[in-house]
């Protein structure tokens, strides 16, 4: 099974190469046929694979397929190669599946676009990419998957570059991925001159074969060095402070590409990125908890922005970089399955909302203001009960899916094994963004379906349910946010209910076994009682109810008048958190300003005065001032050539007689 891996990226390839070849000359039927069935192909295979992988003995679930030997310079020797192991298993499978479904979407929502061929070209190309960043068997691979999502999503956020702030959208989100992706190579480069490979199979043996020897101790400095420049990278691709600035922004690409970059491909690399690498994280508990507190900061600061947000998208966009940072809380908390588990459930309730908030958008004839909308749950009841459901997932209320991923990872954070106190610390911020979450999720749904319609009379009149080829996927992913979280059913519930497996912990197992095992040898002993567990998960679902109760008290209870007297209330609070605390343009200003003017300078000074005017010019007006004088020697009379000849003879002798 495993030489048809390949199939695998190879179908979207295919249907990017022909859309963007042939698309123009073909009717919008053929161009959805070839763009939904290329990335249903590849579900299709994945779902065989895994079967196989099934059948398999846990411990020797692993397929790879060399296709051939991309360089070999020196010491080091790169393949085109592909591995599936459980983690990339169910990776692809979410990539592919979810992605087939937003591709169905997009049948709909972009039908009307003149561009409809070059649209999904690009989908295509996207999925092809990140099949191969999650697919591949070494760094390199995967850093060209790395390389060609940011290429693609540059490309479908500036996908209507008509608008100039459609254009600056696609340019923020590449410049600052490259940030990222400066750090991602580094952490490359230094890998290799450690380790002596980029090969997953190669690095993590001989990683752990040295720390065995006790020449990489843990903590070891190159290894801390390692994950932090690679977490910088993932920093970049995942939304996390610093480089969190470009995700809202990218809410100017069509909403199908939202929910494809922004739900279960692209922001989630980065986590993809720290779960595979998880010996050397594990290896590196100083940069682990880098991880986890930047993401706990990224959870609880994305969350607070989220609440005065009045674009439907833009909420949607700031929950996401929230979303993110619990996800890095897992993987930094040595939790890699409960991250990969909360990257899995948030894939299928983020898409459901961001494919709703399009329905809303497409309903509401492109407003994306929610002071403009309300009452749409009598006009749009499928969309409105989809989008119920992943709220009620993303909000962590059970028995929805995010309830399940979100305790485990907060459960975990509790007990972070390496650093107790700090976990604490963590699960406290968690908490509270989880309650900050709940609150401007219900106040989305609250504005949006209910009450009075705020909207124009035309707005009104082409209020309608969007068609089947865009229900039908918003249906599947609210039943996938209902029932998805039972994979992963915590231990303590599993009991409960009579002893009901983990499945998605069990499956995963082997992935992580030799960082369990680190860890238990030389990490505190990071079990909590179940008296404290209970706790714990009440203690989630408390805050989440509260937020909600709050949000229906100030926008159900009260309408408008109650948030318009806080907001007076609380001008400056109100000012700051409205404007995102301002920090665009404090990057604006410490930032691109003095960048651009620094550019100024060197073009300006260094470039057109020193080089151009100095270095080039200079000489040639040296070499044309000097010969100007220099032609009016050779003026063509012979006594004037007589006179020089006679000087020079004369020098000559004059040489000669008095040296």
């Amino acid at each position: 099974m495993d030489k048809y891996i390949f199939l695998i990226p190879l179908f979207p390839l295919i249907g990017f190469l022909i859309n963007g070849l042939l698309g123009k000359r073909f009717g919008k039927g053929i161009i959805s046929f070839i763009g939904c069935m290329t990335v249903g192909f590849s579900f299709i295979v994945s779902l065989f694979i895994w079967k196989y992988l099934l059948s398999l003995e846990p411990g020797h679930r692993i397929l790879t397929q060399t296709l051939w030997k991309w360089m070999s310079v020196g010491g080091l020797s790169v393949d085109v190669s592909f591995m599936i192991d459980p983690l990339s298993m169910l990776m692809i499978l979410v990539v592919t599946g979810v992605g087939f479904l937003i591709h169905v979407y997009s049948t709909g929502y972009m039908y009307e676009d003149e561009s409809y061929w070059r649209y999904f070209a690009y989908l295509n190309m996207f999925v092809f990419f990140m099949a191969m960043l999650v697919l591949g068997g070494n760094y390199l691979v995967m850093f060209v998957g790395w390389e060609g999502v940011g290429l693609a999503s540059y490309l479908l956020i500036g996908f209507w570059y008509q608008g100039i702030d459609n254009a600056v959208a696609g340019k923020k989100a590449f410049v600052v991925n490259r940030i990222g992706d400066f750090g991602f190579v580094l952490g490359l480069f230094l890998m290799f001159w450690t380790f002596g490979s980029l090969s997953y199979l190669d690095v993590f043996p001989k990683a752990l074969e040295l720390f065995e020897q006790g020449s990489l101790p843990i903590n070891s400095p190159v290894l801390v060095a390692i994950c932090l420049l690679l977490f910088v990278g993932a920093t970049g691709k995942s939304a996390q402070i610093p480089l969190y600035i470009w995700l809202p922004d990218a809410m100017a690409g069509p909403t199908p590409v939202s929910a494809l970059i922004h739900a279960a491909t692209m922001v989630t690399a980065g986590v993809y990125m720290v779960a595979r690498t998880n010996v050397l994280y594990t290896l590196a508990p100083s940069a682990l908890l880098v991880v986890a507190s930047i993401a706990a900061a990224t959870a609880f600061f994305a969350a607070t922005m989220g609440v005065l947000q009045n674009d439907i998208k833009k909420v949607l966009a700031y929950s996401t970089v929230s979303q993110l940072g619990y996800m890095f809380i897992g993987v930094g908390v040595t939790a890699y399955w409960a991250g990969i588990f909360h990257l899995m459930t948030h894939a299928f309730f983020k898409a459901c909302l961001f494919l709703c908030s399009g329905s809303v958008i497409h309903a509401m004839s492109g407003d994306q203001d929610m002071r403009h909308m309300g009452g749409l749950a009598k006009k749009m009841p499928i969309t409105y009960i989809t989008m119920l459901f992943a709220t009620l997932a993303i909000s962590g209320l059970p028995p929805f899916a995010g309830f399940f991923s979100k305790d485990e990872i907060l459960g975990k954070a509790f007990s972070f094994p390496y650093y107790p106190m700090a976990g604490k610390i963590i699960w406290f911020i968690g908490t509270a963004g989880a309650g900050i979450t709940a609150f401007y999720m219900f106040r989305l749904i609250f504005m949006t379906f209910h009450g009075e319609f705020r909207g124009t009379k035309e707005q009104e009149h082409h209020l309608h349910e969007s068609p089947a080829n865009m229900t039908v996927p918003l249906v599947i992913l609210a039943l996938l946010s209902l029932f998805g979280g039972w994979l992963g059913i915590p231990e303590l519930i599993g009991k409960f209910f009579g002893h009901v497996p983990n499945i998605l912990e069990g499956f995963l197992e082997p992935v992580f076994e030799h960082s369990s095992n680190i860890v238990s040898q030389f990490a505190h002993h990071g079990h909590v009682a179940e008296p404290v567990e209970w706790t714990l998960m009440t203690t989630s679902v408390v805050v989440a109810i509260i937020g909600i109760s709050l949000a229906y008290y100030i926008y159900m209870v009260h309408g408008k008048e109650l948030p318009q007297k806080l907001a007076q209330k609380y001008a400056f609070h109100y000012q700051v958190i409205y404007n995102k605390y301002y920090v665009d343009e404090i990057y604006e200003f410490l930032v691109v300003l003095p960048i651009y003017y620094f550019s100024v300078f060197l073009w300006k000074v260094a470039d057109a005065f020193f080089i151009d005017g100095i270095g080039v010019n200079g000489p040639a007006w040296v070499v044309k001032r000097t010969s100007s004088i220099v032609r009016l020697v050779q003026n063509g009379y012979v006594q004037t050539y007589g006179a020089f000849m006679l000087v020079g003879m004369v020098t000559i002798l004059c040489f000669f007689i008095y040296r």
